[in-house]
């Protein structure tokens, strides 16, 4: 499990912090002893879009590390005082430079990823044109259809994950809600366990 954020000062009365399990909890956090103050750190969580135009998806290709050059979708860290649909519609518009349009079933895969404290959800949105360009984080901006997704060069699995059951789901026209966990093993490498799907929810994109 990843660490906690190291603190030293207090952000309230910049008194040193000691790290203990307050009274009453079970975890290890930041405390002032000075002005009783608890310090809570807690999940990222990461909002993006699956943009469709046509048959084809938009990908971006990475200009910043982690996995600079690799292909992924719209994707980043929400921000305070946005929903997560608004901050997956601000980051696409941030990465490719296009505004997308989304609905009432837009939410399509959300992934736990306890070992590195982040939690991802996309939402499946359609542009109206193909007009898009690289954002200042983006190398490259382009619509694939499945034949030409560059597999091997997607960037994080839960990336390759949403994908493939798009492929799979565009078949039958069902799109369901999906929710994994996403755990790493030292024997068995990375392990996806599908935890949840939501019912039959049809519909055609256009």
């Amino acid at each position: 499990m990843k660490m906690p954020i190291e603190m030293k000062f207090c952000q309230h009365c910049a008194s040193l912090l000691s790290h203990r399990i307050p009274e009453g909890d079970d975890k290890l956090r930041f405390c002032c002893d000075t002005c009783d103050t608890i310090f809570y750190q807690n999940p990222n969580n990461v909002v993006g879009t699956l943009p469709i135009f046509e048959n084809s998806v938009l990908l971006c290709q990475r200009g910043i590390e982690p996995r600079k050059g690799k292909w992924t979708l719209p994707a980043g860290f929400m921000e305070n005082g946005e929903s997560t649909l608004q901050g997956a519609i601000r980051e696409t518009y941030e990465e490719a430079c296009v505004r997308v349009d989304t609905d009432d079933s837009s939410l399509y895969t959300l992934f736990n990823l306890p070992r590195i404290n982040q939690v991802y959800l996309f939402f499946r949105a359609s542009l109206k044109l193909p007009n898009f360009s690289p954002g200042i984080e983006s190398l490259d901006v382009q619509l694939f259809n499945e034949e030409q997704i560059p597999w091997d060069e997607i960037a994080f699995p839960v990336v390759r994950a949403t994908l493939k059951h798009y492929f799979e789901d565009r078949k039958t026209l069902n799109f369901p809600v999906r929710m994994f966990d996403i755990d790493y093993q030292k024997d068995q490498g990375m392990k996806i366990d599908l935890i949840s799907q939501s019912r039959d929810r049809k519909r055609e994109d256009t």
